[in-house]
């Protein structure tokens, strides 16, 4: 891709790093800013640097927010006795657009895959653990990925917290082992949130 502005190439250049964007999606991009008014694309550069500067993370669940307790966490009409555990904000709000769930969430930041170097060290698990072990947690929900490196999450975990008298379940197997949270269907997702079984039945299930 030859251009005739290094400004262009540049511009083309640090779009085409974003993730599921490729070089003609990126030019694309950037030729369409270049036909909006000065002021708009000032305005839409300025919301992305400050949404960089400021984004904070929630203290108690590790969700994106605007203060030290995301809007979920502060809100006194959740069920805060009830733990949501996912992998990644993205499940958060895929989960919140059911509107079938009305208690709390804690964002892992991850799962436990040691051939690509994650372990529970990378996790937020302490502060899952600690939360329980503080807070009036009566039952815990892993709406983790159906696969291989979810399943073993949520094996080590549930061992961490035995002896803890915590209700730990997971959502039922509407969601086919091998996909992931965020492209499921909110039908298909509320479902499995509803239906959900305890976790000691599901990995009896699939060892």
């Amino acid at each position: 891709m030859v251009f005739s502005s290094s400004l262009l190439e540049n511009a083309v250049n640090e779009f085409a790093k974003l993730p599921g964007i490729g070089k003609k999606t990126a030019l694309r991009l950037v030729l369409h800013l270049i036909k909006q008014d000065a002021n708009e694309v000032t305005y839409f550069s300025d919301t992305i640097a400050k949404m960089r500067e400021e984004i904070k993370f929630c203290s108690r669940c590790h969700n994106i927010s605007d203060t030290q307790l995301c809007n979920i966490c502060s809100n006194p009409s959740r069920k805060q006795e009830l733990i949501c555990v996912v992998e990644n904000i993205r499940d958060v709000i895929a989960i919140e657009s059911t509107q079938q769930f009305n208690g709390l969430y804690h964002v892992l930041g991850g799962i436990i895959s040691p051939l690509d170097g994650i372990g529970p060290e990378q996790l937020n698990l302490d502060s899952l653990i600690h939360r329980i072990s503080k807070e009036n947690t009566t039952e815990i929900i892993f709406a983790l990925n159906p696969n291989i490196q979810g399943d073993t999450t949520v094996y080590y975990i549930s061992k961490k917290l035995k002896g803890i008298p915590v209700k730990i379940t997971t959502i039922a197997r509407g969601i086919a082992f091998g996909g992931e949270l965020e492209y499921a269907d909110e039908m298909t997702l509320a479902k499995s949130i509803s239906n959900r079984i305890p976790v000691e039945h599901y990995i009896n299930d699939n060892n």
